[in-house]
C-alpha cells in the first residue's frame, strides 16, 4: 500500500540545524477535504514537542513548554483555520466595503477568524491564546502558489489571508515579518525558489494589470473583462492595506484605465459599476496614503468618478427651457 501511516521526524544530526516551529494556516476547503493529512501533521507536531532533544535545537518543543507553563491545553497545536463549517477570513469583505481604518484592524480580523485549532480529537477549539503566542514569534510567512492561472494580484484571497497573516504577526510581535512566495509550478532544477513578496507583486503587476496586451484582451471581453480588471483594483488596495504597493503601479493603473479616454469610455460602456469601482479604488488609495498622486491627476479622476456615479445611479442632466 502507498498510504501514509505517519510522518517521521528527521534526526537532528541529519537535519543539520535547529528544528523550527511552524504555524500552519489552513483554508476551510483544505480543512474539510484533507482530514487525514491534518491528523498526520498534528501527530507530527505532538511528537516533535515531546522529542528527547535540547530546546535550543527544537523550537517546537521550546514553545510548547512555554505554553504549557502558562497553563495552555494542547500546547503543540499548530494547525489553525476558521470555525468548523465556516470559511474565509472576512478581511476581503472589509476591504471591499472600505470598512477599515488601520492595517492592524485587518490583522485582528484575520486572527479572530483563524484562531481555531484542528487535530486528533480537536475539531475547531478556539485557541486564540496559542495563536497569539505563535504569531508573536513568527519571523516569516511562506505562501505556496500552485496555479499559473491565478496569482497574488488576481483574486482577493491572497491579501486577505497571506497579507493579513503578515499584518497579524507584525502586530503581535511588534516587528517586521517577511513573506516568501513559492511558485510550485516552476521548473527550477533544484526545486521552486522562494521569492520576496514585493518582487512577486511587482512582476505580476507589470505582466498583467499594466501590460497593454493583457488589458486589451480584457477589454475585448466586454462586461466580464471589465469586471476582471475592476476586481484587481480592489485587490490592489487590499495589498496596499496589508503590505505595500509601489506608486508606479497606481500611476500606471490610473494612466491606463482612468486617464486614457478611449479605454475609460470602453470600460464605462461595458460595465458602468466595474468602471466606477476602479475610479473609486484609485481615490481610496490616494486618500489612505497608499498612493502619492498629484492633485491634477486626482481631480481628473474625481470628475470621471462623478460622471460614472451619476450613470450608475441613473442621474441624467436636467434640461432647462429658457
Amino acid at each position: 500500500s502507498r498510504s501514509r501511516a505517519r510522518f517521521d521526524l528527521v534526526p537532528l544530526e541529519d537535519l543539520g540545524r535547529p528544528r523550527i516551529d511552524v504555524l500552519a494556516s489552513l483554508s476551510g476547503i483544505f480543512r474539510d477535504t484533507f482530514e487525514n493529512v491534518i491528523l498526520l501533521l498534528d501527530d507530527l507536531t505532538e511528537r516533535a514537542a515531546a522529542a528527547d532533544e535540547p530546546v535550543e535545537m527544537n523550537f517546537v518543543k521550546k514553545h510548547a513548554q512555554e505554553l504549557a507553563a502558562d497553563g495552555v491545553e494542547r500546547p503543540a497545536a499548530r494547525l489553525f483555520s476558521n470555525p468548523a463549517g465556516d470559511y474565509g477570513s472576512m478581511v476581503n469583505e472589509r476591504v471591499g466595503a472600505g470598512d477599515w481604518t488601520t492595517s492592524d484592524e485587518l490583522g485582528d480580523t484575520w486572527a479572530s477568524r483563524n484562531s481555531f485549532s484542528y487535530g486528533r480529537g480537536d475539531q475547531g477549539s478556539n485557541r486564540a491564546d496559542v495563536l497569539q503566542k505563535l504569531l508573536k514569534t513568527t519571523e516569516r510567512v511562506v505562501q505556496e502558489i500552485d496555479s499559473v492561472e491565478y496569482g497574488l494580484t488576481d483574486i482577493q484571497e491572497y491579501y486577505a489571508n497571506t497579507g493579513a497573516l503578515k499584518t497579524a504577526a507584525e502586530s503581535a510581535g511588534d516587528r517586521d515579518v517577511a513573506v516568501s512566495i513559492v511558485e510550485a509550478f516552476t521548473d527550477d532544477a533544484d526545486g521552486p525558489r522562494p521569492r520576496d513578496l514585493e518582487d512577486v507583486l511587482r512582476l505580476e503587476y507589470r505582466s498583467k494589470l499594466l501590460n497593454p496586451k493583457w488589458s486589451d484582451a480584457m477589454l475585448e471581453q466586454g462586461s466580464g473583462g471589465a469586471y476582471e480588471i475592476s476586481s484587481r483594483f480592489t485587490a490592489m488596495v487590499g495589498w496596499g492595506a496589508v503590505a505595500s504597493v509601489d506608486d508606479f503601479v497606481f500611476d500606471g493603473a490610473a494612466e491606463r484605465y482612468a486617464l486614457d479616454d478611449r479605454v475609460s469610455e470602453t470600460l464605462r460602456t461595458a460595465n458602468p459599476e466595474a468602471y466606477r469601482n476602479m475610479l473609486s479604488r484609485l481615490l481610496e488609495a490616494a486618500g489612505r496614503g497608499m498612493w502619492s498622486a498629484d492633485e491634477d491627476t486626482l481631480q481628473k479622476i474625481r470628475d470621471k468618478y462623478d460622471d460614472a456615479d451619476d450613470a450608475v445611479e441613473g442621474v441624467a442632466p436636467t434640461a432647462v427651457a429658457l
